[in-house]
Parts: structure tokens; sequence; C-alpha cells
């Protein structure tokens, strides 16, 4: 294994970490494509393009309990590489529908959901595996250069993929992505990990079982606990936030596409500072206050949003401020707290509870959708926000009251499990 200083030099961690970005840059086309042949090509309806919203966001809910089961009965490279070739092929569907005159909206659902479907797999899969490839002392490392490209590919994404629909058509690019998951397939075919085996089958308990038993892992460890309990306040207070931020943004502060487009664009450059201090910060002054403070600030940076609308003249500049520290303190909260599950979990429950954390985290995200939505009609969009950014300062409570605080240096998984190895 790599040490913390030598991720650059290691060529498995390389092979890896290009898979990652690979795949990273053509999900960011799909991410414009897909929504842009629904309105262009095919004339889709409001409701329809909430449907297939739902489509892409349902997976998590519906599978992503059991993939964490799936991922800790398997071994999560191959899991991996199966799930870029399934994303492959059905994303290949797209243009070959439209190649042949059939492309409809019924196609777009079915493949949104098929291939999120295996984009839950993958992930859960992909967070599960980091530990096998380098040591606990270089997690943090990791996590903030695969982090790093992933923002990267935030920034530069949306303007490849507009310029690829532009020159190619939406159904055509969509193919770019596809090619991307092949990409990304070929890379880890090549990575060679030493990956531990999974339990016989005689030996398992049921997937309820197993699913219960992540949960109860989740809920009962002091760190896990907390920081479920932040990302789930933070998902559901988010969604209340980005359910009238746009709307927001254009109907009352007057901002036109140019300039939410800027405010979005510096969002992902946010992204990719938090990404670069994730780890520099960490080793300095521990995970837990790295944490703390990131949250913090990611709820205090949200209020300036609805306090713009009482400065117009510079409404943008605040706007674009907030956007920016906004997503700088996630993606530093994010790293440490994905490093600190990584470094806890035992590698028989790293699946499992990496799963359980999306579960609880993206499920609070549709409530929070449908609350943001109803306080806009009730008691105004500005207000809504004010809402919603006070509600961001609750997840700083939950770790301020816990272990999570006084976090100084990475955790330890609380037992061993000296199993055998197979490649």
């Amino acid at each position: 294994m790599p040490t913390q200083r030598g991720l650059t030099q290691d060529p498995e961690f390389l092979k890896f970490w290009a898979a990652s970005a690979i795949s990273d840059v053509g999900s960011q086309v799909s991410a414009l494509a897909l929504p842009l042949i629904a309105v262009l090509t095919l004339g889709a309806t409001a409701w329809q393009m909430g449907l297939l919203s739902a489509a892409g966001s349902a997976p998590v809910l519906l599978v992503g309990l059991f993939a964490g089961v799936w991922v800790d009965r398997l071994r999560r490279r191959p899991v991996m590489i199966v799930a870029d070739l399934a994303r492959a092929a059905l994303l290949l569907l797209v243009p070959l529908a439209s190649a042949f005159g059939v492309l409809s909206i019924g196609i777009l659902y079915a493949v949104t959901l098929l291939a999120g479907t295996f984009s839950v797999l993958f992930d859960v899969a992909f967070l599960a595996f980091v530990p096998s490839l380098v040591p606990g002392r270089a997690l943090m490392d990791a996590n903030s250069k695969l982090e790093t490209t992933s923002s990267m590919a935030q920034v530069a994404g949306p303007g490849v993929g507009g310029v690829l629909v532009s020159a190619l058509g939406a159904p055509f690019a969509v193919l770019i992505d596809a090619l991307s998951f092949l990409g990304s397939a070929l890379f880890l075919l090549r990575t060679r990990v030493t990956e531990a085996r999974s339990a016989s089958p005689a030996g398992r308990a049921s997937v309820l079982a197993e699913i219960r038993e992540g949960l109860e892992v989740v809920v009962r460890h002091p760190i896990l606990q907390a920081l479920a309990r932040c990302s789930a306040t933070t998902s559901l207070f988010s969604a209340m936030f980005l359910s009238v931020y746009v709307l927001y943004m254009t109907h009352d502060l007057g901002l036109g596409p140019v300039a939410v487009g800027l405010v979005f664009a510096t969002g992902g450059v946010g992204s990719l500072a938090g990404a670069l201090v994730a780890g520099r910060a960490a080793r300095r002054y521990g995970p837990g206050p790295v944490m703390l403070y990131a949250i913090l600030l990611f709820g205090l940076t949200g209020l300036a949003v609805p306090l713009a609308v009482l400065v117009p003249r510079v409404a943008l500049p605040m706007v674009v401020g907030s956007e920016f520290a906004q997503w700088m303190a996630i993606v530093v909260y994010y790293v440490n707290a994905v490093s600190v599950r990584q470094a806890i979990a035992t590698n028989r429950l790293q699946g499992r509870i990496h799963a359980t954390m999306r579960f609880l985290a993206r499920g609070a995200f549709p409530v929070g959708s449908l609350i943001g939505g109803a306080l806009g009609s009730m008691i105004g969009v500005p207000l809504t926000l004010v809402v919603a950014a006070f509600g961001l300062l609750l997840a700083f409570v939950w770790l301020l009251l816990s272990p999570v605080r006084s976090l100084r240096a990475m955790p330890q998984s609380e037992q061993a499990e000296p199993v055998p190895v197979s490649r």
C-alpha cells in the first residue's frame, strides 16, 4: 500500500483516480444532456420533467440499503466494473433510440431510473473500496484528491456538456458519458488491489438482518450517529433552500440567466477550493473541529442569500460570495466525514455504513423540497430561505453535542477482522 506522501506515485491509486475522474466528467455531460433531450427533443411538460428528476433521485431510496448489503457480500472492484458497464449500455440506448426515431420520454425515464440504480451501487462500492486501496493514515489525502477531480468536473463539465450538445445534439452527447463509463471500467480492470474476502454464503444472515445491523451500528456509534444527524439535517434544509433558490434569484433579485449561471459556476469553484484545503485543515486542526466549523460556516454564509434582497445594489456579489463559501465549507465537511466513516468502519460493514448514511441524507432531500415549496407559497420565498438558513445551523448543534468536537485524529476501527484475502 502507498504511504500518505506516495499516493501520486502509487500506480494502483492513480488508475483508480483516473477511473473516477473520467466518470465524473462524463456524468456532468449527461446531467445537462438528458434534461435537454426531454425539453428540446421530446417537448416534455413540467410534470414530465418532475418525473424525470424523481427517476434520478429515487434509486437511493429504493435500493440504497440493499446496495450496502450487496457491496459487503462481494468484492468491491468487480461491483464497480459491472456498474460501469451497465451504465454504459443503458446510456447507449439513448443515441441508438434517437438514431432509429423511437426515442420517447418513457425510454428516458427507464434509462434514468436504471442508470441511477447502478450509480447507487457504484457509489457505495466506491466508498467502501478506498480503505482497501490506501492505508488509514492516507484516507484523508485520498478522499481530498478524489473530491478535487470531482469538483473540477463540476466546474468544467457543464461547459463541456454545452459545447457537445451544441455540436452533436443532446442525444449523441450522451454517448460521451457512455464512453466515459467504459473508460472508467477499463482503468478499474487494470487496478490490482487485495480485497478482504466476504463471509461464505453459509455464514450470512438474511438481507434484512444485515440491513438492520448496518442501521444499528450507525445509530449506536456516537460519532457515526452525530454525522448521520448532521448530514440528514443539512440535506433537509438544503433541499428547502434549493427548491426556491432559482425562483428567488430571478424574481426577487432580478438576476438574468447569465448571472444565475455565474452563481452556480462559482459554487463549482468553491467546491474545488474545499477539496484542496480539506486534508490540510484536518491534519492541522483535527477532523472533528474542521467538520464542526465547516458546517457552521455553511449555515452562516447561507444567511447572506436572503439578506441580499435588502441591498439590491450588491445582491449579486453577496449571492456569489455565499455560493462560493457554502460549497467550499460543505466539501470540507464531506471529505472529512467520509474519511472518518471509512476509518471507523470494519471491512465487513463498509458498504452498509456508507449506504445507511446516504439513505438517511438523500432520503431527507425530497421531504425538504416539498416543505420548501409549500413554505414558499405560504410565507414567501425570502422568508423560506431565512427559515432554511437557520435550519442549516441546527446541523452544527448535532456535532457540537457529540464526541466529534474533540476528534483531533482519525479514529480507529473498533474491532480487527483477520480474514483471508483474495485477488
